[in-house]
């Protein structure tokens, strides 16, 4: 394959189907759970009859948001904020389970080659382009639209092309940290001596992970994955479905009681009830965040046909819904 850039946004996903294997209980059209496994209802054992109940426990008060995160965190304001910079970061997501930031780089920028230790990372490109040069890989270009990943000791570097700067919403496990080759000069860490060492072994690209999603392969049928990142650390799951009315919720939707859960906006416009919050839409580029152990429920809004990308620290994470 030869360097090759994708330019599929156009305005939507005109066509693109997930099948959804379960819903969750005494939800009103329109509305479910999110996250998990791209499934409404996520959990395993989906399909097979009545769900056992259990006892779970849930904090009469969730710990709530913690600097950097918020309910939601609106593009707009995070583009108006860093209005004529060229380069820029801005911290979306810091919690005990996963890290993730907005960031800008400028028209010939690029990266030094790098890699994870012990982790994998990806980015869902929001504008510009991107060059990304992955060990193993043929060199891509990547647009608005695009997820990319990378397994851990795969050496990487991205470079903005094009004459307008790339914004990308880059995610990492929680903690982890860059090594460089020995070829290449790492930058100055205040408190941080790099030594040259050995490091064998590399992550791969297997168990439905690869190294870009194309939704142009979705919407043409050629592909029907709907869970971009699989992995022990972290789960990255594609849930698309059309718009309803304005709707308020009827059931409280569902909490996790193992890691937080957030989202990314991919397509239109996604509604959210969070406990203690009234509710409120979101929009593509936004970034909206539940901690762990609180009650929340999306739902696809506006015309057409809307897409979220929700993002926790576990695949087969536990959905836990009220009981009837």
């Amino acid at each position: 394959m030869t360097i090759r850039t994708f330019a599929i946004w156009a305005g939507g996903f005109a066509s693109m189907a997930l099948l959804f294997a379960q819903a969750p209980p005494a939800g009103p059209a329109g509305f479910s759970g999110g996250g998990g496994r791209g499934f409404s209802g996520g959990g395993r054992g989906g399909g097979r009859g009545p769900a056992p109940t259990a006892w779970a426990p849930k904090p009469l008060h969730p710990a709530g948001w913690v600097a950097p995160m918020k309910p939601i965190w609106r593009l707009s304001e995070i583009l108006a904020a860093h209005k004529g910079q060229a380069s820029w970061v801005e911290p979306i997501v810091s919690d005990s389970y996963l890290h993730a930031d907005y960031i800008s780089m400028g028209p010939g920028e690029k990266t030094p080659r790098r890699f994870n230790a012990d982790t994998r990372e990806w980015w869902i490109i929001q504008d510009g382009e991107i060059r990304f040069t992955i060990e193993g890989q043929e060199p891509f270009v990547a647009s608005k639209g695009f997820m990319v990943q990378v397994p851990w000791r795969n050496i990487y570097s991205m470079e903005t092309v094009g004459d307008k700067p790339s914004l990308r919403f880059e995610v990492n496990i929680a903690g982890a940290t860059k090594d460089y080759p020995g070829d290449e000069t790492p930058p100055t860490i205040p408190g941080v001596e790099f030594i040259k060492v050995t490091v064998a072994a590399k992550g791969k690209y297997e168990n439905a992970n690869q190294p870009f999603f194309d939704f142009n392969d979705i919407i043409s049928g050629k592909s029907r994955s709907n869970n971009f990142v699989h992995d022990d650390r972290a789960v990255v799951n594609i849930i698309r479905a059309r718009g309803s009315e304005n709707l308020a919720p009827a059931t409280n939707g569902h909490f996790h009681v193992s890691s937080s859960e957030f989202w990314f906006i991919m397509e239109n416009k996604i509604r959210y009830a969070l406990e203690s919050q009234p509710t409120f839409v979101a929009d593509q580029g936004d970034v909206v965040y539940a901690p762990m152990g609180m009650w929340h429920l999306a739902s696809p809004a506006g015309d057409g046909m809307s897409t979220r990308i929700a993002i926790n620290g576990y695949f087969d994470l536990a959905h836990h819904y009220l009981a009837h």
